[in-house]
């Protein structure tokens, strides 16, 4: 059981890891022609590894991956437009809000009724805090988290009418060309630039392929609440990674609010029912395919 955890938390690491360097870039590209390029660069090596069946889908499979795409690379492209204006650590503690929800929508029970007022605490305590809140880079984040929401509701559907990682390639190309134009147009000259280039290619690789793979493997002999659990470790790491690669150091209220939704994600997928598997909560991860 050792191996599948390492390999989980190595996942987190190299996807928050990429989120940093990519924001290192900010000044030198726009985030929505960052987001274009960690897309496109990503879907490209997932054709190399594998090329799906296009022949024969029903048009009920092609809206659902269209979605399943559009899904994505608007998660991505608001979550980076929101570390223009936020840390990187509090932008992805608010998008943890999405799949918190979905995990706990339409229950009943008055434990998940906790753990989403505590969720709330957390929101409310940021707009609390002694220094001033960028509503706009908030709303960006939660936004980025509603579309991670529908990413994850829409995976198992993928999963079962596209076969291996047809559902992720396919997805993965329609998100990269909803972003083509606006990435286009506010590019100014980043794509011609190397080091930018260079850079969304190590992204690429980091926050996309890598934990795909690594994800996948360990997700063959981990326990999906186990999974979901060590998911739920992202804001800290996020925060962790942004010190070192940006030296981003959240305040008190932050650090607070992120413990909020920290311990509300652990505690809704640990109370979870155990004789139905908690699909929302055990597809948290943003990157695998969940056949």
């Amino acid at each position: 059981m050792r191996r599948p955890v390492v390999l989980v938390l190595i996942a987190i690491a190299s996807v928050q890891f990429g989120a940093a360097i990519a924001k290192s870039i900010f000044d030198s590209a726009h985030p929505v022609t960052l987001a274009f390029l960690r897309a496109f660069i990503a879907a490209l090596i997932f054709l190399a590894i594998s090329r799906p069946r296009l022949r024969g889908r029903t048009g009920r499979d092609w809206l659902l991956v269209i979605a399943y795409g559009l899904s994505l690379s608007g998660m991505n492209m608001l979550i980076y437009l929101s570390f223009q204006r936020i840390p990187i650590g509090l932008a992805v503690t608010l998008e943890f809000v999405g799949p918190l929800a979905l995990a706990v929508l339409g229950s009943r029970r008055l434990i998940d009724l906790v753990w989403v007022c505590l969720a709330a605490a957390g929101v409310v305590i940021l707009g609390v805090g002694p220094s001033e809140l960028d509503i706009p880079g908030v709303l960006l984040a939660l936004g980025a988290g509603a579309l991670w929401a529908c990413y994850i509701a829409l995976a198992g559907p993928i999963g079962r009418r596209w076969e291996g990682m047809s559902g992720l390639v396919v997805g993965s190309f329609i998100g990269a060309a909803a972003l083509a134009v606006p990435g286009s147009l506010v590019a100014d000259g980043a794509f011609t630039h190397l080091t930018v280039l260079g850079v969304m290619a190590a992204v690429a690789l980091l926050s996309t392929v890598i934990p795909y793979a690594l994800e996948l493997q360990a997700r063959r002999s981990m326990k999906a609440a186990t999974f979901s659990i060590l998911m739920s470790l992202e804001p800290a790491a996020a925060a962790l990674f942004a010190w070192i690669v940006l030296g981003e150091w959240l305040q008190w209220p932050e650090w607070v609010a992120m413990a909020c939704v920290v311990i509300a994600s652990i505690g809704a997928i640990r109370s979870a029912p155990t004789t139905v598997s908690p699909p929302q909560a055990a597809q948290w991860g943003r990157h695998t395919d969940h056949a």
